[in-house]
């Protein structure tokens, strides 16, 4: 699959704000305007904007419309650390985190490799504060165990983070749960899960493992989305699209009577099967799970 347009119209606006073609205070085309200059569908305009808001380049303004809300920086001075880091986001969202390098990250800024030292020590930092830069544009939902209960509040949390991983691919091969990167915003997630969970007697190391365990379900069925969008631009078809080109061959793999209780699912008018209907799933059964310990 190519990148999602949505995410080529924000890379190019967000190139236009980096290189002060677009000042701070600026106006930024509106949905409308994207949609008639683009000749793309209003929903994907929005996306755009919402994607520009979260790298934290544009803000609403009422009366005005949208508009830039970087500094501007000094002729002949480097970029400051919020631009690296939203730059760097913006690479990885249409490249993945294996077309992000240092020296991609300065010709994208149009400054020297070496002077993105100044900003972090290494890739490793860059990316800690790309993950905790989306974490912070995405903070728990307002809901509360007192009145939304529990599950309300950690089936939502877990969407959030889906969302947040549809938005961005390679923030699953960012995160960690054996050697976590320590970002604070993304460690506030589990301690909103962790509190949502505390007025049910649980001790704090069931609430930390529920906490994590759900967590890293979302994370875990999120790490295909890059592999998918990777494989999808390689071949030039979607995931429905290559399956269906697989008909014949599987076919003859069920002909052989070698997996009937495969065959009879797959026969069935009522089959679906994709990325989210696995997620949807897998998470109502972890919370089925964890309804004995907490109701």
């Amino acid at each position: 699959m190519d990148v999602p347009q949505f995410r080529r119209i924000a890379a190019e606006i967000a190139a236009r704000i980096a290189s002060g073609e677009l000042a701070p205070g600026a106006k930024v085309a509106s949905t409308r305007q994207i949609t008639a200059q683009y000749g793309v569908a209003m929903a994907t305009a929005t996306k755009v904007l919402a994607t520009l808001r979260e790298q934290g380049l544009v803000r609403a303004t009422p009366g005005v419309g949208t508009v830039v809300t970087r500094r501007s920086r000094p002729v002949g001075s480097g970029p400051d650390r919020d631009l690296v880091v939203s730059t760097a986001i913006t690479i990885a969202d249409a490249e993945g985190l294996t077309g992000l390098s240092m020296r991609r990250l300065a010709g994208e800024l149009g400054v020297p490799t070496m002077s993105l030292y100044r900003h972090v020590q290494d890739k490793e930092e860059l990316v800690l504060l790309m993950t905790d830069k989306v974490m912070a544009a995405n903070p728990p939902p307002a809901l509360s165990p007192e009145t939304d209960g529990w599950r309300a509040c950690v089936e939502a949390l877990a969407r959030l983070q889906w969302s947040m991983y549809r938005r961005h691919t390679w923030l699953a091969q960012a995160v960690s749960f054996t050697r976590p990167l320590l970002a604070p915003h993304a460690m506030a997630h589990t301690e909103w899960t962790m509190r949502a969970l505390d007025a049910y007697g649980l001790d704090p190391n069931t609430q930390f493992r529920a906490a994590v365990m759900v967590a890293n379900y979302v994370r875990g069925t999120a790490v295909n989305l890059e592999d998918e969008a990777q494989a999808e631009q390689e071949s030039g078809l979607t995931d429905k699209e290559w399956m269906r080109a697989q008909q014949n061959r599987l076919a003859t793999v069920l002909a052989s009577r070698q997996l009937p209780m495969m065959a009879r699912a797959i026969a069935a008018d009522h089959l679906e099967f994709d990325l989210d209907i696995l997620l949807e799933f897998g998470l109502q059964r972890l919370l089925d799970g964890l309804a004995p310990l907490l109701d």
